[in-house]
């Protein structure tokens, strides 16, 4: 496929499910993945250990009706970064599209990032923007916003992720030259991004929405959990340890992890949205 006389290349999509997700969401992810306007000629989703018998009906039914869609079922839950690596070793295509199982990508997600990619080849890493939305309602909630070009993304991954992680994609052979994603069980996405710029990728944003973040009752109760935070503060501290932030940088960022820990849960979805998801 062509787009404005350049030549689009072919791109591997890269999804992981679990047991807990909900069938009608993930097949709802996967059906806006196979709405694009540029379609993958492969398609690997890796199921993190035994699904239920629903999810299982929702996999199969795609494996049967599309020969690219090749699930990768590991026998025991391992967490996101094995699953990721997994997933990339099976792979066919150099450019690599990640999605979560249960967001919704937007129709031109897809083309426009493998028009960037092929238009611009020293970019290793593109993200985009994400639109926030109510998973009861559909209405939207917020839009989380991220730097556009490599000087100021490196800026802010010194504090924060500078990639809106369900919109992320990169080429596999930097992955690779890295060793790909680490196996902390949280905060393994930012861990990734900074490895990926302390070896030299270049990154860019695209200043679109081109992905939908689904927003339930219970993503502000995560980030508000114990578990989250420690590993929050100990992947940003092995960030500083390596050089590539300051123990400012550090301090900043654990300080407003740990406001968020401590406010009540009433208080956490608006501190949230007005003072985290600024552009």
């Amino acid at each position: 496929m062509e787009r404005k006389g350049v030549r689009l290349p072919d791109y591997s999509v890269l999804m992981s499910v679990y047991s807990g997700e909900k069938p009608e969401y993930l097949r709802e992810c996967i059906d806006s993945m196979l709405a694009q306007t540029f379609v993958t000629n492969d398609f690997v989703l890796v199921c993190d250990g035994p699904l239920t018998e629903e999810l299982d009906r929702v996999v199969e039914e795609y494996e049967e009706k599309y020969d690219f869609f090749r699930p990768l079922r590991l026998p025991e839950n391992r967490g996101v970064g094995t699953c990721a690596n997994e997933g990339l070793a099976v792979c066919r295509n150099e450019y690599i599209v990640k999605m979560d199982s249960d967001d919704i990508a937007l129709p031109e997600r897809c083309e426009l990032s493998m028009y960037i990619m092929a238009k611009h080849p020293r970019v290793d890493m593109l993200g985009a923007y994400l639109s926030e939305f109510d998973s009861d309602t559909g209405k939207e909630i917020a839009v989380k916003k991220t730097p556009t070009g490599d000087a100021a993304i490196r800026k802010y991954a010194r504090r924060r992720n500078p990639f809106n992680n369900p919109t992320l994609v990169y080429k596999k052979s930097l992955v690779e030259k890295i060793g790909g994603y680490s196996t902390v069980r949280r905060c393994e996405d930012y861990d990734f991004v900074v490895r990926m710029l302390a070896a030299g990728a270049v990154g860019r944003n695209i200043p679109k929405v081109l992905v939908r973040y689904r927003v339930t009752g219970g993503n502000y109760n995560r980030r508000k959990n114990w578990a989250n935070t420690r590993s929050f503060i100990a992947v940003r501290w092995r960030i500083y340890r390596s050089g590539f932030s300051s123990l400012w940088d550090f301090t900043v960022a654990t300080g407003a992890q740990l406001v968020m820990f401590l406010l009540p849960s009433s208080l956490t979805g608006s501190f949230y949205k007005k003072l985290l998801r600024k552009g």
